[in-house]
């Protein structure tokens, strides 16, 4: 496992998201097998992980917290606050209310600072100048190590990186959602050397290819049975994205998350992916990506029949695109 810079941040040149051992695609995993799976990770070159506040809500920063207590020094952190979880569920990133979640996220992690601390989705009610001004205080107490924001506009972007250097911007990107080429907000992080987190790197599980027409998600539990992609019709409708990557895996011997992963990395070398997963197996599968080198030949190839493929289902629902700032 080699090292990539997120901003002035170093980093494993692939990372964990750790949302989905507790919450949102899917029942919780239990905690052992929770703690067993980020620790594995850290085993395997690991060294930065990914949660949330509202991601239990509360749970899985208590997860990660435990979890990485015993290397806490030798790992980066990825945290995140802006939603009301005790109010009205919907964002707040008001200045005064940051500094008090700030302090619970610490405790529930069980540390001093949190290394990289985004704001989870854009509040239109509160200026992001405001915003970027209490990270820079958080930042000169050393609660904080290094600031992002998650899901923002090119805009947006380059207005908190005037009052605060940004380190990394995290969004949703992968080989069938390509939005960030499209919207500016990769050429942003190259033009300001602010580092890119693409969360959903593997498609929310579509390109592993063991998701099709028939698999079933559980609206309780799994926010993808609410989501435009993955209807059953879309499902179905996306298939050839799955089977070029397989076709592409066969010739280099791996399996198409592998590729999607490998794609990613070969992108920029200030893009680190997050992709996450309960599963010690699905693990080293991820991890196997690093082995993986795509050729600029294979690249062209992978992107002239990706332009003939159509792309069915927007990402997320309604309400989630909401806060997506556009």
């Amino acid at each position: 496992m080699k090292t990539r810079k997120l901003g002035t941040l170093d980093v494993s040149e692939l990372g964990f998201g750790c949302m989905s051992i507790s919450a949102n695609y899917g029942p919780p995993a239990d905690k052992d097998q929770g703690i067993e799976t980020i620790r594995t990770a850290y085993e395997k070159g690991v060294t930065f992980f990914d949660t949330a506040e509202v991601y239990g809500p509360y749970t899985n920063e208590e997860l990660v917290g435990e979890a990485l207590a015993p290397f806490r020094d030798n790992v980066v952190i990825a945290s995140k606050f802006g939603f009301d979880i005790e109010g009205s569920e919907g964002l707040n990133s008001r200045p005064e209310h940051i500094k008090k979640v700030v302090d619970d996220s610490l405790k529930r992690l069980k540390t001093d600072r949190i290394d990289l601390y985004y704001q989870h989705r854009v509040d239109p009610k509160v200026p992001i100048e405001e915003v970027a001004g209490a990270m820079k205080d958080l930042i000169k107490e050393g609660k904080v190590l290094h600031y992002g924001l998650s899901e923002a506009s090119e805009k947006t972007i380059r207005r908190a990186h005037a009052v605060h250097p940004v380190t990394a911007i995290q969004s949703e990107y992968s080989f069938m959602e390509r939005s960030p080429e499209q919207n500016s907000v990769l050429k942003t992080c190259e033009e300001l050397g602010i580092g890119f987190v693409p969360w959903g790197p593997v498609g929310l599980g579509y390109l592993t290819g063991k998701i099709d027409a028939h698999t079933n998600f559980d609206p309780n539990t799994d926010l993808r049975a609410g989501f435009f992609r993955f209807t059953p019709e879309n499902l179905a409708a996306n298939m050839p994205v799955v089977d070029l990557l397989r076709r592409f895996a066969e010739k280099k011997n791996a399996t198409p998350a592998q590729i999607s992963l490998a794609w990613l990395m070969a992108q920029k070398p200030w893009i680190v992916s997050i992709p996450g997963t309960r599963n010690i197996d699905h693990l080293n599968e991820n991890l196997g990506a690093i082995n993986i080198q795509l050729t600029p030949a294979e690249l062209r190839e992978l992107e002239t029949n990706f332009s003939k493929v159509k792309v069915h289902g927007g990402r997320m629902n309604e309400i989630h695109m909401q806060s997506v700032e556009q």
